[in-house]
């Protein structure tokens, strides 16, 4: 019995270690303008409507002198968040499972320091598991992540 429950729960560990991460996140050397403009334009050329571009980082320093030493601790040069959504996956989910709406629109946030961009995307199948529409969410997921990754290459 012993050994049963060791190997389930060796198994157990093993399949959540190899689980994506909530978060998908990839860097490259590149100012932030720079990668902000190439991800906005491979996420349209997928098909997703970029409806707001956030500099969060301007509307931060505002804050400076209130949150004095605790502000950008971690010396963070630019932050800025995309936020976009495609119509057909709205009304896919829609369809599907209304509770998961809340996930559209979908964003990403990019972040700058000492000269390399870094793109962070929750994923949207951290929250879709056992949905009905977690294959659709996978899908919009896996086209976002290929978006990224194609701005970020120079694909």
């Amino acid at each position: 019995m012993k050994r049963t429950l060791l190997l389930f729960l060796a198994l157990a560990c093993s399949t959540l270690a190899q689980a994506a991460p909530a978060v998908y996140q990839t860097s490259a050397k590149t100012p932030l303008a720079k990668a902000t403009k190439a991800v906005t334009g491979k996420l349209e050329d997928a098909g997703y409507a970029v409806v707001d571009e956030l500099t969060i980082s301007e509307n931060l320093k505002r804050m400076a002198q209130k949150w004095g030493p605790d502000y950008n601790r971690n010396k963070l040069e630019g932050i800025t968040s995309l936020v976009f959504c495609n119509g057909w996956y709205v009304n896919q989910v829609s369809n599907l499972d209304p509770s998961l709406l809340g996930l559209c629109p979908l964003h990403v946030t990019l972040t700058h320091k000492a000269g390399v961009t870094t793109v962070l995307f929750n994923r949207p199948t951290a929250l879709a598991a056992g949905s009905p529409a977690e294959k659709v969410l996978k899908e919009a997921e896996s086209e976002v992540i290929q978006a990224i990754e194609a701005a970020l290459n120079g694909k």
